[in-house]
C-alpha cells in the first residue's frame, strides 16, 4: 500500500501546484534539461519518501505541459514510471547556481529504439511518436527558459544484431538534431551507460553499444559519459533500483558541472 500512497501524494502535489501556478523566473534564471531515452532514463524505480519531497528551484514540465514542482515520478511513458535520476541531477545542480531554477523536460519512452527519436516515427508499444512528442513539449518549454543540457540514457533496445552495428553513427546523428531543435549549437549532451551487472553477461552487440557512449566525447564536441558501474538493479536485471538512480543523478550532475565550471 506504501506506493500506491506516495504516488497519490506526488500526483496531489503536482496537481495542487499546477491549479495554483507555479511562478517563474526571468528566461536567463530559467535553466532547462532535456530528459530523453528509453526506461532507464524515464525511471523505474520504488518512490519513496525523499522523492516526493520539493524543492522550490526544481520544477517539471508536467504531462500537460505546465511547470510544476519536480517529484517522482516524473515520467508518463508507461504505468511502471518511478523513481529516475532527473531530480537528484536537478536538486544538484540548483545547489551549485544560486539563484537559479531548473526546469527538467521528461521526455523518455520505455523501450524506444534509437530509431522511433526521428520525425514521424510511430512507436507502437506505448502508441506515441517520441520524437514528435518530446519537440512539442520542447517548443512549449524553450519560450520559458534557457536550454542548458541534454540527457540521454539508451541503447538497451539497439543491443540486438543489426541495429548495433550502426549505433554509434546514429547517436552522433541524433546529437546534431537535438541541438538544432534546441537552437543550441554547443550545449552539452551527456550520455549515461547501460546496467553494469555481475550476474547479466553483456553480449557482443551490448558492448558496441556501449562503445558508442564511451566514445562520444572522442567524436562529438561538448558531450560526456558517465559510467554505471557498482550501480545495482531493482530485481529485474535491467532497471536500476532507486538508490542507483540518484546515484547516476548525482554523476550526470558531476559530468555537467565538470563540462561547464
Amino acid at each position: 500500500m506504501i506506493r500506491p500512497l506516495l504516488c497519490l501524494l506526488a500526483l496531489f502535489v503536482t496537481v495542487f501546484a499546477a491549479a495554483e501556478g507555479t511562478p517563474l523566473p526571468s528566461k536567463d534564471k530559467f535553466h532547462l534539461f532535456l530528459l530523453v531515452g528509453q526506461s532507464n532514463m524515464a525511471g523505474r524505480g520504488v518512490v519513496e519518501t525523499q522523492d516526493l519531497v520539493v524543492n522550490p528551484k526544481v520544477l517539471m514540465l508536467s504531462k500537460d505541459g505546465k511547470w510544476v514542482p519536480a517529484v517522482d515520478p516524473m515520467h508518463f511513458d508507461k504505468p511502471a514510471a518511478g523513481v529516475g535520476l532527473g531530480k537528484t541531477f536537478g536538486q544538484i545542480i540548483a545547489e551549485a547556481n544560486p539563484g537559479v531554477t531548473i526546469g527538467l523536460i521528461p521526455c523518455a519512452v520505455g523501450g524506444s529504439p534509437i530509431d522511433t527519436w526521428k520525425p514521424g516515427v510511430f512507436y507502437p508499444a506505448t502508441k506515441s511518436h517520441p520524437w514528435d512528442d518530446m519537440v512539442k513539449r520542447v517548443e512549449l518549454a524553450l519560450p520559458a527558459g534557457t536550454m542548458k543540457g541534454i540527457l540521454w540514457h539508451q541503447g538497451e533496445s539497439d543491443s540486438l544484431p543489426g541495429l548495433a552495428e550502426t549505433y554509434a553513427g546514429k547517436l552522433q546523428d541524433l546529437v546534431k538534431r537535438l541541438r538544432e531543435l534546441v537552437k543550441a549549437p554547443e550545449v552539452p549532451f551527456i550520455a549515461g551507460q547501460m546496467g553494469v551487472f555481475d550476474e547479466v553477461p553483456w553480449s557482443p552487440e551490448k558492448v558496441l553499444v556501449d562503445k558508442a557512449h564511451r566514445d562520444l566525447p572522442k567524436e562529438v564536441p561538448h558531450t560526456a559519459f558517465v559510467t554505471a558501474e557498482g550501480l545495482h538493479h531493482k530485481g529485474d536485471k535491467v532497471h536500476f533500483d532507486s538508490a542507483a538512480y540518484r546515484e547516476l543523478g548525482k554523476r550526470y550532475a558531476a559530468a555537467f558541472l565538470q563540462m561547464t565550471k
